[in-house]
């Protein structure tokens, strides 16, 4: 009776917690992170509030689990090359961002994180953090392969792609396509990066 009660509950369980992403999405696109509420989001989800505060202890971690949950995971790439690594990167990269679906949920994290230092750090934490570890085995292939300066800082080239990506998406290049301008900016700053470093 137990087995059969947990198994029909597990449905419940799933269905729940995508009502209340869902509702949450639904409400920040429409009200913005500072307006909505865990009530609003409980009404529009069809639950209890206490449903929510059993899987999520803020409201900032609840927005963070939302926007992620639509979001296509960045594969990290392993072509045998820097610049194979970084074109699929960016290929990868284009496809996912450039969506519509991609585009408005940048927006919800750019309008979140600047509205709310909470939602920032939770997002910072739980998402950005493991990507630029990730990202952190294509530098040190590519130092073992003797492509980059042994001290090029990794974080701080995904936080210059990252950089470009997003203010070519906001600000979009005229002359050449997104995939261009974010590659020849890359190129640029590594390569700057790789002689002053043989300078000094």
């Amino acid at each position: 009776m137990n087995q059969s009660n947990k198994k029909q509950g597990r449905p419940r369980s799933t269905q729940s917690h995508q009502a209340i992403l869902q509702a949450t999405l639904e409400l920040l696109a429409e009200f913005g992170f500072d307006s909505m509420s865990i009530e609003a989001i409980a009404s529009r989800a069809g639950v209890g509030k206490t449903t929510i505060y059993r899987r999520y202890s803020c409201k900032e971690e609840l927005v963070a689990d939302a926007i992620e949950s639509v979001r296509e995971e960045v594969v990290i790439p392993n072509t045998g090359s820097l610049w194979g690594d970084i074109e699929a990167l960016i290929e990868n990269s284009a496809q996912i961002t450039l969506s519509p679906l991609g585009r408005k949920t940048v927006a919800m994290i750019i309008s979140s994180a600047s509205s709310n230092s909470q939602f920032a750090q939770i997002y910072w934490a739980k998402y950005l953090q493991p990507r630029r570890q990730a990202f952190a085995i294509v530098l040190e292939r590519a130092k073992a392969r003797n492509e980059v300066q042994a001290n090029l800082d990794p974080g701080l080239v995904f936080d210059v792609m990252s950089g470009i990506m997003l203010y070519a998406l906001i600000f979009q290049p005229t002359i050449e396509s997104w995939e261009c301008y974010v590659r020849r900016a890359l190129h640029l700053f590594l390569t700057e990066n790789s002689l002053a470093d043989q300078k000094s």
